[in-house]
């Protein structure tokens, strides 16, 4: 079976997380986590997106030919899962840089997370 709308959602994760990242860290609301991709952004937005665009264009290429392989079925799934995941981190981050989410909101949050895993142990 192909994964071919999963394969293209992956691209599209991709390139969002690399414009994104270029917008928040260009303008001062973030900072790249990757070592790696954080020095490429030093040289510049086009090797950044140049090596983000590749690294998904291969990607995308090997679950074209290889996905017929339960493995890759099981790691799009994943991957697709830790996309989806960053997409809400750039969710809050937009929120928090347009100031619809405070630093005591955050606090609010951490405090309330500490009294739950109090609770669960």
């Amino acid at each position: 079976m192909p994964l071919t709308r999963q394969t293209c959602l992956l691209f599209v994760l991709n390139l969002f997380d690399a414009v994104l990242t270029v917008y928040w860290v260009r303008n001062g609301f973030a900072t790249e986590a990757n070592h790696l991709m954080a020095g490429l952004l030093d040289l510049g937005n086009a090797p950044f997106l140049g090596v983000k665009i590749a690294v998904g264009a291969i990607a995308a290429i090997v679950l074209s030919h290889w996905g017929h392989y339960k493995i890759a079925r099981y790691g799009i799934t994943v991957t697709l899962a830790i996309y989806l995941g960053l997409m809400v981190i750039h969710i809050f981050t937009g929120l928090t840089a347009f100031g619809l989410i405070t630093d005591a909101m955050i606090d609010n949050a951490s405090s309330m997370t500490t009294v739950v895993f109090a609770l669960i142990n």
